[in-house]
């Protein structure tokens, strides 16, 4: 399996060599198995907020191709520790899906949203801090020419949390499980082993 490609975005960093520790982070997040609904593409990371960083996309599928969910995973290193992270490495994700129209004035919606996240981390066991983020609700209406179509709404996860270590595979795959439950995918049996990560 390739490896992520790694981004160097620091200046402090001009012979381009990369800590040790970030080799293994890029090594757990190769080693990521993920349902098959799942396809994963490495992305540009960003530029200026940390020394090291990698960043992915990934899109939820289901059997006839239709989009059911996306969103992206950037992970964050800067051995300075900022304050703010409470730790050297940070995660920083979103997620999206479309949901039923009728859940659109659901005072709950957001509530339940952050719900799925924390236990997605729980169910992967994942060790983290400083947690963050925000649950919104975008709901479209049409007019004109386009009355026709039924309103929509779609629910937006925004989220990061500081794993403790360049342990971050389990990070990614809790990430890519709460992506597969906005987007209604049922939880896969008991038993069934997700397969290695599908790359673009």
């Amino acid at each position: 399996m390739k490896f992520p490609t790694l981004v160097v975005v620091s200046s402090r960093s001009l012979t381009g060599v990369q800590p040790a520790e970030f080799e293994e982070a890029l090594r757990q997040l190769a080693a990521a198995r993920l349902r098959s609904e799942i396809t994963l593409s490495e992305v540009p990371a960003p530029s200026r907020i940390a020394p090291w960083s990698v960043a992915f996309t990934a899109e939820v599928a289901s059997g006839d191709d239709d989009e059911l969910a996306n969103g992206r995973f950037v992970l964050l290193h800067d051995p300075s520790v900022p304050e703010s992270w409470g730790g050297a490495w940070r995660c920083v994700t979103y997620a999206r899906a479309e949901m039923e129209p009728e859940l659109a004035s659901d005072p709950m919606l957001g509530t339940v949203g952050w719900s799925w996240l924390e236990e997605s981390l729980a169910r992967h066991e994942v060790d983290h801090v400083a947690e963050a983020g925000t649950v919104t609700r975008v709901v479209s209406e049409s007019y004109g020419a386009l009355a026709d179509r039924p309103p929509s709404i779609d629910l937006e996860i925004r989220a990061s949390w500081t794993a403790p270590g360049p342990q971050v595979r389990a990070h990614l795959e809790a990430w890519a499980d709460l992506l597969c439950t906005i987007g209604g995918l049922p939880p896969l049996p008991e038993g069934v082993v997700a397969l290695p990560a599908r790359r673009r």
